[in-house]
């Protein structure tokens, strides 16, 4: 690369001026790489011997990682794409990963890219039906699972649900640091089952054995949609993951040295994006936490010895894992490496930055993003943080605040500052959700500008400040009430370790807001207290939560975000139930997981359940029975 080639590629980027003089430049005029494929090429030319992953096979043994350097994942992710086109992955043919993170999941999604192939990670905590389901839309012939040593409970999961769901090959993956030979692999009528490493030994690492992939083809389907209802598939092509991983290197936060820790599920973009694809760019060595990453309790004991021995300058997690480090005390360990903490996925309450700070001296940097924006589209930069902002737009991403017309759905441009419904436009919009095996905008996409769903506003310079999912802000008599203003006045109180609120239905003013929290160990502190604590401190008194729940832990998703969906069902059925005590026999069914309240009442009080409940916006149905013990 050349001194101007360098310049074209690597812009001056220091400070909020410079996204503008970044822009006058097209970007199809930077020299990007065409595919993910390129980006494993061109590290490997550059950085042959450099260590490209170390990962830790298990906390337990996290000073012993399994390395492999740029050229060895060159070779390593050709050998694997040779393997899967000889196994009749042709173009566009999705290849499902079903696994905890290993060296060998980061090897299996590049190669299934690099062969023409679509990735198709699944996250493996989903329920069977769930990932069959998901399987099937995707059009998954080829799996690429853990095997019995790395989960035993996934893969006999995969062996009952392949056949079913049209699999004709699944090929297993093994432990990093596997050592002893391998279990003997079962015999399933119509199902061809081998360790990946076998075949992809037998083939040539010096090229890839049909031609490139190019920016238009489809590179990853990433599943979205939260752990209930039905997931979506998000369609990325190589153009949206290059736009990308570029936008995250040339981003302050990226453009320093030392290694990037991961611990995110490879199911995840920000996983695959931020901590894989990005560094193939700037040669920067990734530290990959055990195959569970942050859900293994046994990684934080070690985490700030892990910080110090591998250099560790920066990492993405988020909030709930930051709140957990900000109680874990640093000890002996130099952690001065560590500069760029990167939170996402959720709002940052400010009690978890002040934890943080307070435990470590290093400020977490905020950013803002989405699986159908297929990353980030904003990143604060360090040195520029302006309160209450996650950060300034990403280059050559727009982003404004609409107006909805409630009759028409039309939109309109709000004024910088003025909060609306955040759309986003730019090169990484995705191309849809995968419809009946092609990719479909309609809903979600306007003219190239994509419906996040969240609330927010922009200001003049391209600085983003949340008010919360439009989906989750409490409507308490038309009155829009950001969760998180009681949220972070909870968390303020020095016995409460996680706080989340949620709307409750209420009869008079449509919801009411109601909080859960977690508390920290040996409180006693009561909800009665905590309800007036939050009362006397909440900025509004609309905000004021009705009840507070105590419970032992929030739901979460598998990335640590908490699940609010849960909480909201439980909230409303709490409520149903007080409102159903009134009449005589009337009750609630065991929830099934459809989310539509099932209410069990004699045939003459039906009438006055239809009557009682007629007052709330819910899902319900009743069933008639003769007694109600």
């Amino acid at each position: 690369m050349t001194g101007d080639d360098r310049a074209l590629m690597w812009p001056r980027y220091q400070d909020p001026d410079d996204l503008a003089v970044i822009e006058q430049i097209p970007l199809a005029e930077r020299g990007l790489p065409v595919s993910t494929w390129q980006l494993v090429d061109q590290a490997a030319r550059r950085w042959p011997e450099r260590p490209a992953l170390r990962v830790l096979p298990s906390a337990a043994a996290w000073q012993t990682p399994v390395t492999l350097s740029f050229a060895g994942l060159r070779s390593r992710v050709i050998r694997q794409a040779a393997a899967l086109v000889r196994l009749g992955v042709t173009r566009g043919d999705a290849v499902g990963v079903i696994s905890a993170n290993t060296a060998g999941v980061i090897c299996a999604l590049l190669a299934a890219q690099a062969a023409g192939g679509v990735a198709a990670p699944v996250n493996p905590a989903l329920s069977e039906d769930r990932i069959r389901a998901l399987v099937e839309a995707a059009g998954s012939r080829v799996l690429i699972a853990a095997g019995p040593e790395l989960a035993d409970p996934v893969w006999q999961m995969v062996l009952r649900l392949a056949p079913a769901a049209g699999v004709k090959t699944v090929l297993v993956l093994r432990p990093d640091d596997a050592k002893a030979p391998p279990p003997e692999l079962p015999s399933i009528d119509g199902l061809h089952l081998a360790y990946l490493d076998e075949p992809a030994a037998a083939e040539d690492d010096r090229h890839l054995p049909v031609p490139e992939p190019v920016g238009t083809d489809a590179a990853a389907y990433f599943h979205t949609g939260g752990t209930t209802g039905a997931p979506k598939l998000a369609v990325h092509t190589h153009a949206n993951e290059v736009a990308m991983a570029w936008s995250l290197a040339v981003h302050p936060t990226s453009a320093g040295q030392g290694a990037v820790f991961a611990a995110l599920p490879l199911f995840h973009v920000n996983a695959v994006l931020v901590t894989c694809l990005a560094p193939l760019l700037t040669g920067r060595t990734v530290v990959w936490a055990p195959p569970l990453g942050y859900r293994d309790p046994g990684l934080y004991p070690v985490f700030w010895r892990i910080v110090e021995r591998y250099r560790i300058a920066s990492m993405s997690a988020v909030p709930t894992v930051y709140a957990t480090l900000a109680q874990l005390p640093v000890g002996g360990a130099d952690i001065s490496s560590l500069k760029v903490p990167v939170v996402g996925a959720a709002p940052l309450p400010e009690a978890v930055r002040q934890a943080f700070v307070a435990r470590t001296g290093i400020e977490l940097v905020e950013g803002y993003g989405m699986t159908e924006a297929t990353c980030a589209s904003a990143a604060t930069l360090p040195g520029h943080a302006r309160a209450g902002s996650v950060g300034q737009r990403l280059p050559y991403q727009r982003i404004k605040a609409v107006a909805v017309d409630e009759r028409t759905g039309a939109w309109r441009d709000l004024p910088p500052g003025e909060p609306g419904l955040l759309v986003v436009s730019g090169p990484v919009v995705f191309e849809g959700y995968l419809r009946d095996g092609k990719p479909d905008r309609d809903g979600v996409v306007r003219e190239g500008w994509l419906h996040t769903g969240d609330h927010g506003s922009v200001d003049g310079h391209g600085f983003v400040r949340l008010r919360g999912r439009l989906k989750d802000l409490i409507i308490r008599g038309g009155h829009n009430i950001d969760p998180a203003v009681i949220e972070e006045t909870l968390l303020a109180h020095p016995d409460v370790s996680a706080a989340a609120a949620v709307g409750r239905p209420d009869a008079h003013a449509g919801e009411v807001p109601v909080a859960y929290v977690t508390l920290h160990p040996g409180a006693v502190t009561g909800p009665d207290d905590l309800c007036a604590w939050a009362a006397e401190r909440v900025p509004e008194g609309a905000a004021a939560p009705k009840q507070v729940q105590v419970i032992a832990q929030l739901p979460v998703t598998e990335v640590g975000k908490v699940f609010k969906p849960a909480l909201r069902q439980d909230a409303t059925r709490r409520h149903i139930a007080t409102v159903l005590a009134a009449l005589e026999g009337a009750r609630l069914a065991e929830a099934d997981g459809s989310g539509v309240l099932h209410v069990l009442a004699p045939a003459a009080q039906l009438p006055q359940v239809h009557q009682l409940l007629g007052r709330y916006t819910i899902d319900y149905r009743t069933s008639a029975e003769e007694s109600a013990s």
